[in-house]
């Protein structure tokens, strides 16, 4: 048994958690973490790996099962992402979107057509979807985005440009946010179902990343793309308020993605730090590196407490936003001072991709810039305490 596997934690989870854990654990060791160095080093879509997680119900985990989906709770959702994280982050976040970016707005917002049309295909894996809505000239300040929607005779026509969309290659289905009215500001944006085989969406090209190689990272052009008017997510004065609460769910699953990376650095360090000898000792003998060992256990068990709380909010209908960005903030902190610290106490070792810890080094450093950098997460959690401050 692994040494994370005995957790505080553990307490907030019942019986079926914990063997989905289990579940999701075996799966991850015998399926992902053989082709994590392949999809890390040859920037490879793990296709079969995302046909057996939708096989596995994991692609729609916390979906009603009237939608296709698992039907479970959002507990449930960061236990078995937790694990796959841990194998890879690449293959974790492709999952990680499709749950908490796709499938989370259209079952949350959408109309009974978009959840059949469309819902049903994301949340069973037949389909893969993406969420755009950074811009290359707006990303925290999502008001900034310059992509527009306009009424017509047939529905809608959007023109822009979309950056950094994960999954951005493969997905069939995106949700895309639009001003339709500049002057109503954050009011006046507009939330779209678009098929990415409707005429004028394009992929104008793909990132070369630092890390999470194996997960595509696109630039959307949308050119005249018509959508009929049955696309639109909710009203069309609803887009930043759909875009501003997907990103409350989006933000468990990053900080869960974060705790993974943190626990591979973690369970690298403790093997590493037994077999490897300095001054006649193995080196976990000495003070500075169990300093290191013992913060590192303790935080990762910080992070999974924040995450598993904020999971338990969502799931009692409760308002979760400042639970999540306390989760995500803290978590992908951690995990890259972790990650720093992993590579330090490896020494040359640490630096060289014959083991993993450099990887998961380049891997650490995104969680704390997706669906909200480290800062928005401080602006989340302060401005959230003034208000009930002033109650």
């Amino acid at each position: 048994m692994s040494v994370v596997d005995a957790s505080f934690s553990d307490t907030l989870l019942n019986s079926e958690h914990l063997t989905l854990a289990d579940y999701a654990r075996n799966f991850s060791n015998k399926e992902i973490r053989p082709l994590a160095e392949k999809i890390d080093k040859e920037h490879y879509y793990p296709t079969e790996l995302i046909k057996s997680l939708s096989e596995m119900g994991f692609m729609g985990m916390t979906v009603s099962p009237d939608y296709s989906g698992a039907g479970l709770d959002t507990l449930s959702y960061v236990t078995a992402l937790e694990e796959l994280s841990v194998a890879c982050a690449s293959t974790s976040v492709i999952m990680s979107v499709n749950n908490s970016l796709v499938c989370h707005p259209l079952e949350k917002f959408g109309s009974d057509h978009q959840k059949e049309n469309f819902l049903k295909d994301v949340a069973s894996g037949k389909k893969l979807g993406c969420y755009c809505l950074s811009e290359p000239g707006s990303g925290s300040d999502a008001v900034a985005m310059t992509t527009t929607a306009k009424r017509t005779d047939r529905g809608w026509l959007l023109n822009g440009v979309k950056n950094f969309i994960t999954n951005g290659k493969e997905a069939e289905t995106a949700i895309v946010f639009a001003i339709v009215d500049a002057e109503k500001k954050h009011k006046g944006i507009a939330a779209f179902v678009v098929e990415s085989s409707r005429e004028g969406y394009q992929i104008l090209k793909l990132e070369d990343k630092l890390g999470i190689r194996g997960s595509s990272t696109a630039q959307i052009a949308l050119t005249n793309v018509e959508v009929p008017e049955e696309n639109l997510i909710g009203n069309d004065g609803d887009g930043f308020k759909i875009a501003m609460t997907t990103l409350d769910a989006g933000r468990i699953g990053i900080a869960t993605q974060a705790l993974g990376i943190h626990r591979a650095v973690f369970e690298e360090v403790l093997l590493y730090a037994q077999e490897r000898e300095a001054f006649g000792k193995q080196i976990y003998k000495h003070g500075a590196i169990q300093d290191y060992i013992a913060y590192m256990r303790t935080e990762l068990e910080a992070s999974r407490l924040l995450i598993r709380s904020a999971a338990l909010m969502k799931d009692q209908g409760k308002d979760y936003s400042r639970a999540a960005a306390q989760a995500k903030l803290y978590a992908a902190e951690k995990c890259m001072e972790a990650a720093v610290k992993g590579v330090q106490i490896l020494g040359g070792y640490g630096y060289v991709s014959d083991y993993a810890m450099e990887r998961h080094f380049r891997d650490a450093k995104i969680t704390e810039i997706y669906e909200g950098t480290s800062e928005i997460q401080r602006l989340v959690i302060t401005s959230s305490l003034i208000r009930e401050f002033k109650k």
